[in-house]
């Protein structure tokens, strides 16, 4: 199981690709610090959290032929000077220089994985340096220890993933329990299905300065409104309801309760069961249609894809106000409507949405990721990728989250989660700033409704959501 990743929820913090860590690495080297004491850095850092993890347990150290076996090695022969039990592994002898040197000042036991015994293994095979599958003696001793280990320590990344794509290279292992990550958080930390095989996660600090536009999206602290606040000052919310009401109505409740003082229903009919607190009113015309004091509108939960919800979705994308579009709008996105996106508009696809979108307006196939990242700079605009590994894309970077409970995937949840943008939206702020926002609260409302609820009991949760942000 995935643990919240605490080192990260309260600090914004670089996520970079392992060639950005490369780069990093290298500017510290240029700035006086040698490649060695980098290695030093990290082996100690790693041991102090393996030694307390450890508990006096004996500790197998699977160490490969690059920086990140050297990494192993350092951590082998720190540990056995503190007085535990150490064996290493090494399918593949160290070929890097610093491995090389780092072999040579372990003085303890290297076995063969059949003779490694120990509760406790540290994979430090390939770390950030893997592309394809591990192959021959490497990919058998992988396999042969990962099943046999009850815990299993990953330096940096798992050596059965890909570090900058999340993606798994070797099926039919149990994943790390514990993955520390050296100097800044690589993608696959964060993004799935590799987050699924991290176990609990820690940064392992070794003095880094990198700027990144792809960061973890730091904890947000939400303000009640001002002791002068009326219903307009703090937003009005308009969603466009259709064909079925109950999305739309979801979304109602979810921007009044995330901070929005005034959420107003437009529908072509009144439906039944629409809370009194939402004011509704049919769509007559373009002018009936939108209060000139509305802040953002949702369309999307339940709009329909006839030729009435596109009629709909032309009337506020001609307008200025800001767009939080979900669902069905986002099937009823033409390329021409490229132009009258831009930064007034959040998108928030789920998978087939989002490619959907990228046929629509031209952006290639790829790892989600990029998709993502493309997308949000072709239009312009805020794109919030949902799914198990949500991501907020803006043109000016991604951000990632720690992981919300799985009970989130759940019909009614992305009605939701667009109702809480468009909230956090009309009680100001950018929409990337709302967008964070909201999915931290949504995550949040999850975690306080438990197991297996509804998209209604969900809203209902962000309420008290609110509580672990103030």
């Amino acid at each position: 199981m995935t643990a919240p990743l605490s080192d990260a929820d309260q600090t914004e913090a670089a996520v970079l690709t392992a060639d950005a860590v490369r780069a990093a690495e290298a500017a510290l080297v240029s700035s006086g610090i040698d490649e060695w004491s980098l290695m030093q850095r990290a082996a100690e850092g790693c041991t102090e959290w393996i030694w307390r993890l450890a508990a006096g347990r004996g500790v197998t150290v699977l160490c490969g032929p690059g920086r990140n076996g050297g990494d192993g090695y350092l951590v082998a022969e720190r540990l056995r000077r503190r007085g535990v039990a150490v064996e290493v592994v090494s399918p593949i002898p160290p070929r890097d220089a610093l491995a090389v040197r780092a072999r040579h000042l372990f003085n303890g036991s290297v076995v063969g994985a059949a003779e490694a015994t120990a509760p406790l293994l540290i994979d430090a095979l390939f770390g950030t340096g893997l592309a394809r599958p591990p192959e021959g003696e490497a990919r058998a001793e992988l396999m042969t220890l990962y099943a046999r280990h009850p815990l299993r320590v990953a330096i940096d990344v798992p050596s059965m993933i890909a570090a900058d794509t999340g993606a798994v290279l070797l099926d039919g292992l149990p994943g790390a329990t514990h993955t520390l990550a050296l100097g800044a958080w690589k993608p696959a930390h964060w993004l799935m299905p590799a987050r699924a095989r991290m176990g609990m996660t820690r940064l392992i600090p070794i003095g880094l300065q990198a700027a990144s536009p792809d960061r973890v999206a730091p904890r947000p602290r939400l303000a009640a409104p001002p002791a002068e606040a009326h219903k307009y000052t703090r937003g009005l919310v308009a969603v466009l309801g259709g064909a079925m009401p109950g999305a739309a109505i979801l979304a109602c409740e979810s921007a009044a309760r995330a901070g929005a003082g005034y959420v107003k229903l437009l529908t072509r009919s009144r439906p039944e069961g629409v809370p009194p607190h939402i004011v509704t009113a049919a769509i007559a015309d373009a002018e009936d249609g939108l209060d000139p004091r509305t802040q953002v509108v949702v369309a999307g939960p339940g709009l329909g894809r006839d030729s009435g919800a596109r009629e709909l979705l032309d009337r506020v994308l001609a307008s200025t106000v800001r767009l939080v579009l979900d669902a069905d709008a986002l099937l009823l996105l033409r390329v021409d409507d490229r132009d009258r996106l831009g930064v007034r508009a959040v998108l928030t696809p789920h998978a087939g949405e989002l490619a959907a979108l990228c046929d629509v307006f031209g952006v290639p196939a790829g790892e989600r990721l990029c998709r993502v990242r493309a997308l949000a700079g072709t239009l312009g605009c805020c794109v919030v990728a949902k799914g198990p590994d949500t991501l907020v894309a803006a043109p000016d970077g991604v951000r990632f989250f720690p992981p919300a409970p799985s009970w989130l995937a759940t019909a009614g949840s992305g009605d939701v989660l667009a109702g809480i943008v468009a909230g956090r939206a009309a009680a100001g702020g950018s929409l990337p700033e709302a967008a964070v926002e909201a999915v931290w609260l949504h995550g949040e409302a999850a975690r306080l409704c438990g197991l297996a609820f509804t998209a209604s009991q969900l809203a209902h949760g962000i309420s008290a959501a609110w509580r672990a942000f103030t």
